[in-house]
């Protein structure tokens, strides 16, 4: 038994800048000739990267550290928020719900309609589009005028996500080069989770909540500013239309399944909406499956996701993203809920977890080229998971040293995941699947971090409330739940830690 995966991917350079090249991934030879981007980095010039090539990378590693750093810069802001437009307790959640709802749900859509008519155009489009909805919600005076520019950055963000990490991995080739650009841009990412909660707390405590909205202003103007020039068009030449009823299919069931998830976090999971969202969901899932199997262009190719590179690999990351994204909610809230501590100093408590997965997205290209991508995947899950188990011991006395060690510990691991999955999810496919490849992967890792938080906050909610009825004080059933949800949370990520090693393990011909 070996692993294709974890063997270096044999690139043949050809001394030109359209070279070809071919990888072996489970067993098949797969041409990975790039027909669209003239100004890619050849493998002969894996030594370093041209001028140009560096600040391509930076210009799209910083639209996904903008659009990371929204996903939680109001999670500390949120109280504040509802004291001045106010919001009750029980709406707090659409502020989060209305930005998730959009950016998780229209991925997949967007991927594809950048494949159709040009991926440089739509990214500019959806970074256009999130910078205007910043405005909107920095000079917000109603609920109803906040939730309507949290809703646009939404669309914005499934625009930029999946068109930019295409642009990324059709601009560097296959091979150390591109998994030096993909362990950037996903340092960048988790550093831009964790800086959101420690700018969301510091700029709500010295000046107000909207000035995290100005912020995403300022850094959608700097994007803005360099992409028109430094990108070069993409796309798919071989797509001639948009499967219709796939899209609609897909992206209804995400939407369903979202909103059924984050109300359940609030609600629990026996209200009717609830109800009928899940299933509406699972439901519009396999009529999508039904779908995709008879259309002629279709909007997933479902050959694409028997490989099992792309299926295991974006398990990996949707759980990775899923579960780190919870720790990090629940710990931020019982350190502010249980522990009293302040916004601002709940988030240097994470800058230390941001300063660990920095360097775990450092390591990590090194990690896949010693140990293979598939060893690296689970190693950081395994590390993410493990290190995770601790923290379901979490008390008033300990939850500070805990988070700065073993959830520190837990996030390197976690950035090791992220990176490995991406190159293992991207292997092996030519420029023109290169569109619905970062389309999964990018979907994996939204959907997980926009799942991961309202599914584990629903099992905190429910052990909490059960140890309140047993009579147990409020603070005491709220910490025994998140304690419970801590433990889940490792257990799971432990567990996909198995499935993918032994689901990309494969036989190869003796």
């Amino acid at each position: 038994m070996t692993d294709v995966l974890d063997q270096p991917t044999p690139v043949t350079p050809t001394g030109s800048a359209g070279a070809a090249a071919t990888a072996n991934i489970d067993n098949r030879t797969i041409d990975t000739r790039n027909t669209d981007n003239p100004n890619i980095d050849t493998p002969s010039t894996t030594s370093g990267l041209s001028a140009r090539a560096k600040l391509v990378l930076f210009l799209l590693c910083a639209a996904n550290f903008m659009v990371a750093v929204d996903f939680s810069i109001l999670n500390i802001a949120v109280p504040s928020i509802g004291k001045d437009l106010h919001i009750t307790d029980a709406n707090l959640q659409w502020i989060a719900t209305a930005f998730a709802l959009p950016s998780g749900g229209l991925l997949l859509l967007s991927g594809r309609v950048g494949d159709l008519v040009g991926r440089k155009k739509v990214f500019i489009a959806g970074t256009v589009l999130f910078t205007a909805a910043s405005v909107i919600a920095t000079v917000a005076w109603i609920p109803a005028v906040l939730l309507a520019g949290r809703a646009l950055q939404g669309i914005g963000a499934a625009m930029i996500v999946p068109t930019g990490m295409a642009l990324l991995t059709t601009s560097f080739a296959e091979g150390p080069q591109r998994e030096r650009a993909l362990g950037i841009n996903g340092t960048l990412m988790t550093v831009g989770f964790t800086a959101g909660m420690v700018l969301g707390g510091a700029l709500t405590q010295a000046l107000s909540w909207r000035s995290t909205m100005v912020l995403n202003t300022v850094m959608g103007a700097i994007v803005l500013l360099g992409a028109p020039r430094l990108l070069t068009e993409s796309r798919n030449p071989h797509a001639s239309r948009l499967d219709i009823p796939g899209a609609v299919t897909v992206t209804t069931a995400l939407l369903a399944l979202i909103y059924a998830l984050s109300t359940a976090a609030q609600v629990g999971f026996g209200r009717a909406d609830v109800v009928i969202g899940l299933v509406a969901g699972v439901a519009l899932l396999v009529a999508f499956g039904v779908i995709e199997s008879r259309a002629a262009e279709p909007l997933v190719s479902l050959r694409i996701l028997r490989r099992r590179n792309v299926a295991i690999g974006n398990l990996g990351g949707l759980v990775t993203f899923a579960c780190m994204s919870a720790v990090v909610f629940l710990g931020t809230l019982f350190l502010q809920q249980i522990n009293g501590m302040s916004p601002t100093l709940t988030g240097l408590v994470f800058a230390v977890m941001g300063i660990a997965a920095a360097f775990g997205g450092m390591v990590a290209p090194r990690l896949i080229g010693r140990f293979g991508a598939r060893a690296t995947l689970v190693g950081g899950l395994l590390f993410q998971g493990v290190l995770i188990l601790p923290l379901a011991m979490i008390a008033p006395g300990n939850a500070t040293l805990l988070l700065v060690t073993f959830g520190a510990v837990a996030a390197f691991g976690h950035l090791a995941a992220i990176v490995s999955y991406g190159v293992t999810a991207t292997s092996g496919l030519g420029d023109t699947e290169q569109g619905l490849a970062t389309g999964l992967v990018t979907t994996s890792q939204q959907v997980g971090l926009t799942l991961g938080i309202p599914l584990l906050s629903a099992v905190a909610s429910a052990r909490s409330d059960s140890l309140k009825s047993a009579g147990h004080a409020a603070k005491d059933a709220l910490a025994g739940g998140i304690r419970l949800s801590l433990g889940a949370d490792g257990v799971v990520v432990l567990v996909v830690a198995a499935l993918v090693w032994f689901g990309l393990r494969t036989r190869t011909a003796r």
